[in-house]
C-alpha cells in the first residue's frame, strides 16, 4: 500500500437487536452496495470483539488516493446508502481515516 493510500474505517452500532435478520441484512447490504463502488478496495465487514469500547461492527476499505476517496463520498450508491440506510439504522458511529506513515 502506498503512503498516499487512505484506509477508511467506520465503527458503529445498529438500532437493530443483536443477531436479528435486520442486523444481518444491513451488514450484507452494506458489503454488497459499498464494495461495488469502483474506487473501493479491500472492503471488510468486521465484528468488534474488544471490551474497551461499546461499538459492535466496523466497515473498512482502502482507496488508492484522495481523489478516489472523494469520488466514493459523492458516488450515488454511497449517498443513497447513507441517506436511506445508515441514517435510519445506525445508532452511533465513529469514522477514522488513515494514511500509512512508515
Amino acid at each position: 500500500m502506498s503512503q498516499t493510500a487512505i484506509i477508511h474505517s467506520v465503527i458503529f452500532s445498529l438500532k437493530h437487536a443483536a443477531g436479528s435478520a435486520e442486523e444481518q441484512r444491513f451488514l450484507a447490504d452494506g458489503r454488497a452496495i459499498l464494495s461495488s463502488i469502483p474506487t473501493v478496495k479491500e472492503f471488510r465487514v468486521l465484528r468488534q470483539v474488544s471490551p474497551k469500547n461499546t461499538y459492535d461492527f466496523g466497515f473498512s476499505m482502502v482507496f488508492d488516493n484522495k481523489a478516489d476517496y472523494e469520488a466514493y463520498n459523492v458516488h450515488p450508491l454511497h449517498v443513497d446508502f447513507v441517506a436511506n440506510r445508515w441514517e435510519k439504522e445506525v445508532e452511533k458511529f465513529l469514522e477514522i481515516d488513515y494514511n500509512e506513515i512508515v
